[in-house]
């Protein structure tokens, strides 16, 4: 059966608001919720839910210190120790370039081991924070603007990237921008700081037309080229941007229609003023949120509620908040077609499941190197083009690691390679179905009404196969509604292939 959109992004009302609702929201603009969360939400209604979720610098939150990793590890030499290298080269100094080498080597395991306990922080930030949308907009921009620590081997400026990625959470994309081609982590990513006059380089002039606001299509091969020459010059030292004048390349250009001895940032203004960038970032936020979207045109709903987003932007001049906004509270995305239809990406899978089932967090290093296997490394996308998402996360090898790491999450019997002891802390799920005696008095003793409970907080649906299954393993062990039956209940469901959506 063909599932139906409806038309465009038509406000959900009050009525049509509920548990269900709540939940997808949570999935979608977060990374899931408890089951108090879901009633909290679904209790408040579609307004003051969103309005919570978005209007987060209301929520106290522990501020991201400069000072929380050592800045100094990957320091540039000093003229003193450029000019004793220059003299030991010049000199064939075979012992002193040795030390060189050797105390480079060493700042650079010094830094794989920073970039590890930055990874540690922002994945316990993920699970830990109150403001789950301004991570899961930070984790957009990671996959957008992506840069990996593999190139640029800089771990302190991979951690102000992605400070800069929360500061702009759901700030102004144009001026977000205009500060990515000031951030030392991607102008080194894309080598504009070996770009200058009559040498430029295009990597960021392409990357940014062609994956950061236009897409393939919007712009020619000479705004390439002329945009690459507005970007000579920018780079930076140490941790900062710099902008060598006497690298810049002063002469007329022509980009996107404008002229004249154009720089950076009016590179950046020539793709605001073109109506393709709100197109391709608003279809980019559509396939982060809502659902994946064909490489051409998709179904006429789809091509209207994507109308929408996109004059929603520009009206707000480029702020993201109205757009997820409009978004978050339209019946479109609370359709069938959307709802439990996106497959969970490794980040939405591991913190979903802690959040949501309010797990152990256990071992940060095993949970990062899980997502690794799984195909999402924080701080290491594979291409500037980031994660492919969607179908990509999911085969026969993914599934075994998946399915390992939710069994870790919820037993703590570690995956395989690692210790075989398992994880000392213990696992209380029955928190999860207090709610339901609430709702019926004695239900919690009810295998089946606990079963269609868990699964439609766990799934956001009951499917009858499930639940048959479900009813038969609790019948078959006893029928007592224990902690370790609700455990078990809780590895059979996330066994299921509809685990792997949300």
């Amino acid at each position: 059966m063909n599932k139906i959109l409806p038309a465009a992004l038509k406000p959900i009302s009050d009525e049509n608001f509920g548990y269900t609702q709540a939940r997808h929201l949570l999935w979608r603009a977060g990374f899931g919720g408890s089951p108090e969360q879901i009633q909290t939400l679904a209790t408040w209604g579609p307004e003051k839910a969103v309005d919570h979720l978005i209007n987060f610098e209301k929520i106290p939150v522990e501020p991201v210190r400069e000072d929380a990793f050592d800045s100094g590890i990957m320091k540039p030499l000093t003229d003193e120790q450029r000019r004793r290298f220059r003299l030991a080269r010049k000199n064939q100094q075979e012992d002193v370039l040795d030390l060189f080498r050797k105390a480079r080597q060493e700042r650079q395991r010094t830094d794989r081991k920073q970039m590890r306990k930055i990874q540690r922080w922002w994945l316990t930030r993920m699970i830990e924070s109150p403001r789950p949308l301004e991570e899961k907009m930070t984790l957009f921009w990671h996959g957008h603007f992506a840069t990996s620590y593999r190139t640029i081997e800089n771990s302190y400026h991979m951690y102000m990237q992605n400070q800069l990625y929360r500061s702009y959470a759901l700030g102004n994309y144009g001026n977000l921008l205009y500060r990515i081609i000031r951030d030392p982590a991607m102008i080194a990513y894309l080598d504009n700081n070996d770009s200058r006059k009559g040498k430029p380089n295009e990597n960021l002039a392409r990357e940014i037309m062609e994956l950061f606001s236009l897409g393939i299509g919007n712009y020619s091969e000479d705004d390439i080229k002329n945009g690459a020459r507005a970007l000579t010059g920018y780079t930076f030292v140490d941790d900062s941007f710099v902008f060598r004048d006497r690298d810049h390349d002063k002469g007329s250009k022509n980009i996107l229609g404008r002229s004249g001895p154009l720089d950076g940032d009016d590179f950046v203004s020539a793709i605001l003023e073109t109506r393709a960038c709100s197109r391709h970032m608003t279809r980019k936020l559509y396939a982060f949120f809502a659902a994946d979207l064909p490489a051409g045109k998709a179904d006429n709903d789809t091509e209207r509620a994507l109308h929408d987003m996109a004059s929603t932007f520009l009206r707000s001049k480029y702020n993201i908040a109205p757009v997820l906004k409009k978004l978050f509270l339209s019946e479109h995305f609370y359709s069938p077609a959307i709802m439990n239809q996106q497959i969970k990406s490794p980040v939405q899978l591991i913190i979903g499941a802690i959040r949501s089932l309010q797990t152990p967090v256990r071992d940060l290093s095993i949970l990062l190197d899980a997502m690794d296997l799984m195909g999402q490394s924080i701080f290491f996308p594979p291409s500037v083009k980031g994660w492919d998402g969607g179908r990509s996360w999911i085969n026969t090898s993914t599934l075994f690691v998946r399915q390992n790491t939710l069994n870790y999450l919820l037993t703590g019997k570690k995956p395989h390679g690692y210790d075989a002891l398992a994880s000392a802390e213990e696992y209380d799920p029955t928190p999860l179905i207090s709610a339901l005696g609430q709702i019926s008095p004695g239900a919690q003793q009810d295998p089946q009404a606990v079963a269609d409970y868990l699964l439609r907080f766990t799934l956001g649906q009951s499917p009858t196969h499930a639940r048959r299954t479900l009813v038969n393993f609790t019948q078959s062990n006893s029928g007592q509604i224990s902690p370790d039956m609700i455990t078990g209940i809780l590895l059979l469901i996330s066994a299921m292939p509809e685990y792997q959506l949300c």
